[in-house]
């Protein structure tokens, strides 16, 4: 058995849920390893971010996002609203905007308001994964002809590059 281990990044946006589908980029990567049979591990390591397999829907808003897509994160919003502001939530507390704004990262610019993201976390966390496993059979990936891997950035405070990570085990 052989293991292979690719990895994509995606640009998300502000203001709005940022959704992308994976599919056409995770058959690439299985075409280009040539393995026939096996399984195909796509993981993200972002807290705020989910990955989930679903039937792909057709119709976009302007947005580019598909209906199915909209009604999500119209069921979202009234489950676990957007934070628009400190104490919409318990979280964070003070030892976490301390520790976050100890943080040297360009990704993360220590400000506090790039911390009032809970409802990304909560989001996350109802809606699960941080991944998608999914067989290869024959060269190809088994998801049918509608279905497709979608990462979804549920904090809605800035653009930032994410990291999606791709393991194929098989031969």
């Amino acid at each position: 058995m052989n293991i292979f281990h690719e990895t994509l990044q995606v640009r998300t946006v502000s203001g709005r849920p940022s959704y992308h589908d994976l599919q056409e980029k995770v058959k690439k990567v299985v075409n280009d390893l040539e393995v026939s049979n096996g399984i195909c591990v796509i993981t993200t390591p972002h807290t705020t971010c989910s990955l989930y397999y679903d039937e792909t829907m057709h119709d976009t808003n302007y947005f580019g996002d598909e209906y199915l897509q909209v009604d999500i994160n119209e069921m979202m919003e009234k489950i676990i609203p957007q934070m628009k502001t400190e104490g919409d939530y318990h979280s964070p507390g003070e030892e976490h905007i301390k520790f976050g704004l100890s943080l040297s990262d360009p990704n993360y610019p220590a400000e506090k308001w790039v911390m009032l993201n809970t409802d990304a976390h909560l989001r996350a966390s109802v809606y699960g994964s941080n991944s998608v496993t999914l067989i290869i059979q024959n060269g190809s990936l088994l998801t049918g002809e509608l279905g497709r891997v979608y990462f979804v950035d549920w904090d809605q405070l800035r653009e930032r590059e994410r990291t999606i990570n791709i393991l194929v085990m098989g031969q």
